[in-house]
């Protein structure tokens, strides 16, 4: 591809390809994304595969949720095991006040 050998201007911002695009276009593939590029010195248009800021971010902040919902559920085990070991001590705390 001229696009790793020259200089070379977006013509197109990166999109989502359609599915027409994604069975013709081969830089579809890898992200389905792409953006049509001009290269400077051959005058060539050509497809380059994109990543999508706006899908990056989604992604990203599902992650973060994710992680946030798995630690709050950890956090409330971490809770009821506390309290029912509490309680075991304290009964046997009990039953060893009642034996004397």
């Amino acid at each position: 591809p001229c696009w790793r050998v020259e200089q070379f201007v977006v013509a197109q911002e990166c999109a989502r390809c359609s599915g027409f695009e994604m069975k013709t276009i081969p830089a579809c593939g890898p992200t389905g994304f792409i953006e049509k590029i001009n290269c400077a010195s051959s005058h060539r248009d050509e497809y380059k595969s994109c990543r999508s800021a706006a899908l990056e971010a989604q992604r990203f902040w599902r992650f973060v949720g994710s992680a946030l919902g798995v630690a709050a559920a950890a956090a409330a085990l971490v809770v009821l095991r506390q309290r029912v070991l509490d309680r075991r001590a304290l009964e046997k705390v009990r039953k060893q006040i009642e034996s004397i």
